[in-house]
């Protein structure tokens, strides 16, 4: 696999070019390590403006919810996924995990937990990491880096997952809970299948 830094830009710097300094405080660089799985399809992640509020909203079989990015716990991992949205790159997948009590698990083109986007990038979470009801946090597997992500991130139904902080946090719910409730009771507690075909059948993202 190949192992480089992006230097993910602030899109007003981008439009504007250099800046003088009568225009304010520059413009805060994001520096990300990206490991590609796949050299033929590099990534192209467009990085959020610093200080703006970003929302997704995944429209699913069984209703809607939003997830507020927080770029300050997860700069990274929350362009790519934003990108990603962009991108229609989440649109027609399934919610393949389902542990009730526990978490939703979606953005796996191929629904079977191995699938995703081509590539990871890292935002390795702080020692006093929760991750409570609401949060949306990247899955990686057990081998990888604390706070790698890719394209599969996990929404926690329990109050509080008692999970170590090795995922990395990209936001919260902030509206569309019960949605997340609803599905979060569709799983097999001892398999963690669906008990019913979630699908996402579109995402927006807004500011």
């Amino acid at each position: 696999m190949k192992r480089l830094s992006l230097l993910l830009l602030p899109a007003a710097l981008l439009a504007a070019g250099c800046m003088g300094d009568d225009d304010g405080p520059p413009p805060i660089v994001t520096s990300c390590e990206v490991e590609i799985q796949d050299p033929t399809n590099p990534p192209s992640v467009q990085p959020l403006r610093r200080g703006q509020n970003y929302r997704i909203t995944f429209e699913t079989t069984h209703g809607s919810f939003t997830v507020e990015l927080d770029p300050a716990r997860a700069p990274c991992n929350g362009d790519s996924m934003a990108d990603l949205a962009r991108r229609g790159f989440f649109d027609n997948t399934r919610f393949h995990r389902i542990v009730p009590g526990f978490i939703i698990q979606g953005g796996d083109p191929t629904a079977t937990g191995n699938g995703g986007s081509g590539y990871t990038t890292i935002d390795a979470p702080p020692p006093n990491t929760e991750y409570t009801k609401g949060v949306v946090a990247m899955a990686k597997s057990q081998f990888e880096p604390p706070g790698t992500g890719g394209s599969q991130f996990f929404i926690v139904t329990a109050q509080n997952a008692q999970l170590p902080p090795d995922y990395a946090v990209v936001g919260k719910i902030v509206e569309g809970m019960d949605v997340i409730e609803k599905i979060g009771r569709l799983g097999n507690r001892q398999t963690e299948a669906p008990t019913e075909r979630i699908v996402i059948r579109s995402t927006t993202v807004s500011e």
